[in-house]
């Protein structure tokens, strides 16, 4: 069955079902996470508290209890701001000079697996269960996946709830409005100063 699940999926088999044979499967539910249109920081948090097994009321720091989390359609994340040029992946290659550095919309298209991948990882505690947890951790571009066999349970993301605007910031917008309003109106009565001046030449 599983080998039937895993000849039909088109993408790395290999690379997809590496290091499953070292995780203790049993008891484990397999999470699925859809990440299409959910915003990257938003998406990890719930990653890396499933995959502690802080969801669950048996959670111990010293213990690995998390779940298996799959994570599809990853190449459509999204990012607020301006994340999307101005965050960057820093490294260093160990010569000298050689800092290399990769803006996240760069890392998108190379591989936005890995983007969700660093997010989740660095949201976990550095200790000896962080290698462990990121064998739990499988990410995928698309919404194929070669666990078609497994007992998936689709995880729904908790509402996002908007702030409300602070009264400076609120007042900050209103002049803003009233400031573009202002100048359509002088764009406007201009044009349409023009046209008289362009008639009673007209007319002359």
């Amino acid at each position: 069955m599983a080998s039937q699940a895993a000849s039909s999926f088109n993408g790395n088999v290999k690379k997809a079902l590496a290091g499953l044979r070292r995780i203790n499967l049993d008891g484990l539910r397999w999470r699925v996470f859809d990440a299409k249109d959910q915003v990257l920081g938003r998406l990890a948090s719930q990653i890396s508290t499933v995959i502690q097994g802080k969801d669950k009321p048996t959670y111990a720091p010293n213990r690995d209890d998390g779940d298996m989390c799959i994570v599809l359609n990853a190449k459509d994340i999204s990012v607020t701001g301006r994340k999307l040029t101005n965050k960057f992946y820093r490294w260093h290659t160990g010569y000298v000079g050689h800092l290399k550095e990769r803006s996240l919309k760069d890392q998108m298209a190379k591989d936005p697996t890995e983007v969700i991948r660093k997010a989740v990882l660095r949201m976990l505690p550095r200790n000896k269960l962080r290698d462990d947890r990121d064998r739990k951790l499988r990410i995928f571009a698309d919404s194929e996946h070669p666990f078609g066999d497994r007992p998936l349970e689709p995880y729904i993301m908790p509402p996002r709830r908007v702030r409300e605007l602070r009264p400076r910031a609120r007042r900050a917008m209103i002049r803003a409005q009233k400031k573009e309003e202002l100048q359509k109106q002088t764009a406007n009565e201009t044009v349409k100063g023009k046209r008289r001046v362009v008639k009673e030449e007209v007319k002359a």
